[in-house]
């Protein structure tokens, strides 16, 4: 009898403060257009309040317009570029994070598929040593115009919005388009990737709406805090736990043998178990 197939297994992660430390905006492009980025942010949140309007496309126009200002229209590659800057957390840079993580899900008989749901931009995430890492990133994104230069948003991804995406991954349908298929009744058992099988990674407020959805649905979800930050704001990521949101909390320290790395193994090990594919003696 043939070996049955591994089963999809789903890792998913935010990006900024999960992934990556601070906000991908704020580590070249806004400094490239001539703002301190503290005056970045109060603008975009007056212009977003004045208008009544959605933060995540507010944001996203405010860097088109400061940008043009500076005579420099944002472009595929610029974006990419500025992604090249981003700090992402131990571990990850090298990939080693995501060929331990497949490797052990392989000897439990799971395919360990990465993803994305950010508010941040695509582009950007694009131009990261980790892309090539990942199934699918889930993104803002922008729409360009025949000369190559982005026009206006295509899409925000933000708070509320991210949960869609747990469904787009449940029933394999990688694209922010698509709704037909979304709507379309699919009996549990014939979804790609069953929330049972999902782990979500985030890092605070922004991925409460998600965490909780995970935790409810069946699946796990873990808070991950910059190791570098002050006790105060490592405790309000705990406290995610004693209101029920969130399974486990960690440092984002993605290097092996760190409590991250140790905590999704072990949800891995639970996952095999009970989807029954753990082999006997392990």
């Amino acid at each position: 009898m043939a070996d049955k197939a591994p089963l999809k297994t789903a890792l998913i992660y935010d990006f900024d403060g999960t992934l990556a430390r601070g906000n991908m905006q704020e580590v070249s492009f806004i400094p490239s257009v001539g703002m301190d980025i503290g005056a970045f942010w109060s603008e975009a949140e007056r212009l977003t309040k004045d208008a009544d309007g959605d933060g995540i496309l507010m944001y996203m126009q405010l860097m088109l317009h400061h940008a043009r200002q500076n005579g420099a229209p944002v472009t595929r590659e610029t974006l990419r570029d500025h992604g090249r800057e981003v700090a992402l957390f131990e571990g990850l840079k090298d990939l080693s994070w995501f060929d331990r993580i497949n490797a052990f899900g392989a000897r439990y008989g799971l395919e360990i598929e990465h993803y994305i749901i950010s508010a941040g931009l695509e582009e950007m995430i694009e131009g990261t040593p980790i892309r090539p890492a990942l199934k699918h990133v889930f993104a803002s994104h922008y729409v360009y115009d025949d000369k190559g230069e982005a026009a206006w948003p295509a899409v925000g991804v933000n708070y509320t919005t991210k949960t869609q995406y747990l469904f787009r991954i449940n029933k394999g349908v990688n694209n922010h388009w698509e709704h037909e298929r979304i709507n379309h009744f699919i009996p549990d058992d014939e979804r790609p990737v069953p929330f049972e099988r999902m782990i979500f990674i985030g890092d605070g407020d922004t991925d409460v709406p998600t965490m909780k959805m995970m935790h409810t649905k069946g699946g796990f979800s873990i808070a991950v805090y910059d190791p570098r930050s002050n006790e105060k704001d490592q405790k309000k990521v705990y406290s995610l736990i004693s209101e029920d949101r969130v399974n486990f909390v960690a440092a984002a320290d993605y290097r092996e043998g760190s409590a991250l790395d140790l905590i999704v193994k072990g949800l891995v090990g639970r996952i095999a178990i009970n989807a029954g594919t753990m082999p006997a003696g392990l």
